[in-house]
C-alpha cells in the first residue's frame, strides 16, 4: 500500500516499517492470546474472512492510506483499541453506514466472535489488525480518525504494573496525531483505580480535554454507546463513560 511518507516533527522522513520492527522489538503484550479451543465455525472464520480483513503494514517509508483500506468508500474512520468479543465495534458499523473501523485485538478468541457477529454489508467496512495497537499506531496516517475508543481494558491494578496501562502519555501521544482536530476519544471502565490513571494522564496532555460538565456527563451511557458482554456479565462497581475532544 502507498501512502504519506512518515515524517519525524523536525521534517526529516523515517522508515514506518522499521519503526514498526523497533517498536515490536520494544513492546511487550502482556495480555492473553488465545483462550478455550474455537468451535469449527468460528475457526474457519478465521482461515476464510480473516485474511481479506486483516491489515498489513505498509511497505517501508509509507503510511497507510484510507482509501486503500477499504473498498468501497466511507465518509469517517473510526478506531477501536482492544474490541474484546467485538459487540461494540458490530453494533458501531450496523448503526453508522458511512463509517469505516479499524478493530485492535490480539486475542484470536475476540477476533473470531467479531466476525461472526459481521455480516456481508458491512464487512468491507471494518479492518482488523490482530495484534497490540501500539504497533499499528505509528503506520496510521496524520489526522485520520474521527472517533477512536478504549472500553473497560485490563485495569493492570497492581502499582508494578501501572506501566502495562495502555493510556500513558506515549500513546495518548500517537492516538493524539492519529486524531484530527475535534475527533472523540472515548475511554471507559469499571475500576475505580484506572478511572482516575485515565483521567489524570487525558487531562494532564495537551492535546486533549473532557468534555463533561456534570456528573451525570460520565456517570451515564451515551445513547450511541451500546454495553458490551463484559459490562452484562462482569461489572465490578459504576463504570465511568470518559469523553474526550481531540484539540
Amino acid at each position: 500500500m502507498l501512502a504519506d511518507r512518515t515524517s519525524r516533527p523536525d521534517g526529516t522522513t523515517t522508515d514506518a516499517t522499521a519503526d514498526a520492527d523497533e517498536d515490536a522489538a520494544r513492546i511487550r503484550f502482556h495480555g492473553r492470546r488465545h483462550g478455550r479451543r474455537l468451535r469449527p465455525g468460528r475457526a474457519r472464520l478465521l482461515d476464510d474472512l480473516l485474511p481479506s480483513l486483516q491489515i498489513e503494514l505498509p511497505p517501508a517509508g509509507t503510511r497507510l492510506r484510507q482509501q486503500d483500506l477499504f473498498s468501497r468508500p466511507i465518509d469517517e474512520l473510526w478506531l477501536e483499541i482492544g474490541f474484546g468479543a467485538g459487540e461494540h465495534l458490530a453494533w458501531q458499523l450496523a448503526n453508522h453506514p458511512a463509517v469505516g473501523i479499524i478493530g485492535c485485538e490480539p486475542y484470536v478468541n475476540g477476533i473470531a466472535s467479531l466476525l461472526h457477529l459481521i455480516d456481508a454489508e458491512n464487512g468491507p467496512r471494518v479492518r482488523v489488525w490482530p495484534d497490540d495497537a501500539r504497533l499499528l499506531l505509528p503506520a496510521l496516517p496524520d489526522a485520520a480518525i474521527g472517533r477512536a475508543f478504549l472500553l473497560f481494558p485490563d485495569p493492570w491494578p497492581k502499582r508494578r504494573h501501572e506501566a502495562r496501562r495502555f493510556v500513558q502519555p506515549d500513546t495518548l501521544g500517537m492516538l493524539a496525531r492519529v486524531m484530527r482536530p475535534g475527533a472523540e476519544l472515548r475511554l471507559a471502565s469499571d475500576d475505580p483505580g484506572l478511572v482516575d490513571w485515565m483521567l489524570w494522564q487525558a487531562r494532564a496532555h495537551p492535546a486533549f480535554a473532557w468534555t463533561a460538565a456534570r456528573p451525570s456527563d460520565w456517570r451515564t451511557r451515551p445513547a450511541d454507546w451500546p454495553a458490551t458482554r463484559y459490562e452484562r456479565k462482569q461489572l465490578r462497581g459504576q463504570p465511568a463513560f470518559l469523553r474526550f475532544v481531540r484539540l
